[in-house]
């Protein structure tokens, strides 16, 4: 893999993204793939999941589980499932391997193989060069978009989600270990859109209340046309500004798109907001990305 270019960051400077192709190895690629199923074989559907829906109560019971699963999985390895793939009594529909919409959010934490991937000496190069000089890594996900069923990610900014003061201190690193094309739900971004600020904010509501989030201000209206998509093969890498607007396509080929993605923060000189939904832990505090052999 080549190194990063000046006149490419130059490029991600401009657009708020960079995508370079073969970053990652097919090998590393399909090691993460072979540790993923091996997740999944040995998973543990989460009982929120298992709830019969027969009552408002139980349902309101449902839907807190399901607040608790997601608020407290910052230093957890837990499993967010796609709509429809399970029946009343929470049994699965569909294999579970096709069932999953993404595992999060410390895989970069717990598990060797993407712990490996995230510390890779080509991410921590490539970081140096983009002027990072205390990164951390925030959260990690695994992302399936699943053929034929993977839903769409609606048009959204990053740091929307993972706020800090001041802005800009939050970067993307999104890994294809498939071929990622406009047929199976490539990423489209806004070119410059990365300039303005952010839109909204999540926070975290009053603890259990449900829904366990809310957002400060609203999302504008973007136009189709002013996304460009941005297809890549497989390992090939996508650096996305935390500011830049970018969206995926639902997935209605029969390929699967799977992706391994993590956030990253400047911590120097940067708070991270006590809002945001994601908080670190004691058990967990957020790692540095730079490690010294």
């Amino acid at each position: 893999m080549a190194s990063v270019t000046l006149k490419e960051i130059d490029k991600f400077h401009k657009e708020g993204f960079l995508a370079m192709e073969r970053f990652f190895s097919p090998e590393e690629c399909d090691a993460m793939r072979a540790e993923i199923r091996k997740i999944v074989d040995g998973m543990d559907v989460p009982p929120h999941c298992r709830t019969e829906f027969s009552t408002k109560e139980e349902e309101q019971l449902q839907a807190q589980g399901s607040a608790e699963y997601f608020l407290t999985s910052g230093d957890k390895i837990r499993f967010f499932f796609e709509k429809g793939v399970f029946d009343g009594k929470g049994d699965f529909l569909v294999p579970k391997e096709r069932s999953l919409n993404k595992i999060g959010h410390a895989l970069h934490a717990y598990n060797p193989v993407f712990k490996e991937i995230t510390h890779a000496s080509q991410v921590q190069l490539l970081v140096k060069k983009m002027g990072l000089e205390n990164p951390v890594v925030v959260q990690s996900m695994y992302i399936f978009k699943q053929p034929g069923i993977g839903g769409e990610v609606t048009p959204h900014q990053d740091a929307t989600f993972l706020h800090t003061e001041p802005l800009g201190r939050v970067l993307g690193l999104w890994i294809a270990l498939e071929d990622a094309t406009q047929e199976n739900g490539c990423l489209w971004f806004i070119p410059g859109s990365h300039t303005k600020g952010i839109a909204r904010q999540m926070v975290r509501t009053a603890p259990g209340t449900v829904p366990c989030t809310a957002f400060i201000g609203t999302e504008p209206e973007y136009e189709n046309s002013q996304f460009v998509p941005v297809p890549v093969g497989k390992g090939g890498l996508v650096l996305i500004h935390g500011e830049v607007v970018h969206k995926s396509e639902p997935n209605y080929s029969d390929s699967s798109r799977h992706v391994y993605t993590f956030h990253l923060m400047e911590a120097k000189d940067t708070t991270w907001s006590p809002r945001n939904w994601l908080q670190p832990t004691p058990e967990l505090p957020f790692p540095p990305l730079y490690t010294h052999n």
